[in-house]
């Protein structure tokens, strides 16, 4: 339009500029609820592989009994992991209905958010059992590693 004649009075302005200060509480909004959800997963992260290794810990001599026995590697991991994994997915099923319940509150601030997104609730769901599953991770390797022999002669 400038090139057909650039004394019109013409003033052009994008659907992004325009949205950018009706849309400024929502974004900061995701923002600041994205920073506490990635604090939040890392306390997750942090809590998770602190009781894993704190189970393994207090159960080295039962563990390695079982190995000295010749228990294989999968039943070593179900006994030292199975309390984490449990916790893990009660902690997931809470969450899952907790979620649900803020769903509401959280789609009055975040923009297009509904309330029972069942792709972000499973996403979430998975995301944190992979974390807690990776966070117990290193504790089972442990276990695995057991020496039976220096282990109950220590005791």
């Amino acid at each position: 339009i400038r090139e057909l004649d650039p004394q019109l009075p013409v003033f052009i302005e994008t659907w992004a500029s325009r949205l950018d200060l009706p849309l400024f509480p929502s974004r900061i909004a995701t923002i600041s609820l994205g920073i506490l959800g990635g604090i939040g997963a890392m306390l997750s992260i942090t809590g998770i592989f602190g009781l894993a290794a704190y189970s393994v810990s207090k159960r080295k001599r039962e563990l390695g009994i079982r190995i000295a026995l010749g228990a294989e590697r999968l039943e070593i991991l179900s006994a030292a992991l199975g309390r984490a994994f449990r916790l893990l997915l009660l902690g997931s099923a809470a969450g899952m209905i907790l979620g649900i319940l803020a769903g509401r509150v959280l789609a009055l601030i975040v923009y297009q958010a509904s309330p029972r997104d069942p792709i972000v609730l499973i996403g979430v769901i998975l995301a944190m059992l992979a974390l807690g599953l990776l966070a117990t991770w290193i504790p089972a390797r442990r276990s695995l590693s057991i020496d039976p022999v220096a282990l109950l002669r220590d005791e």
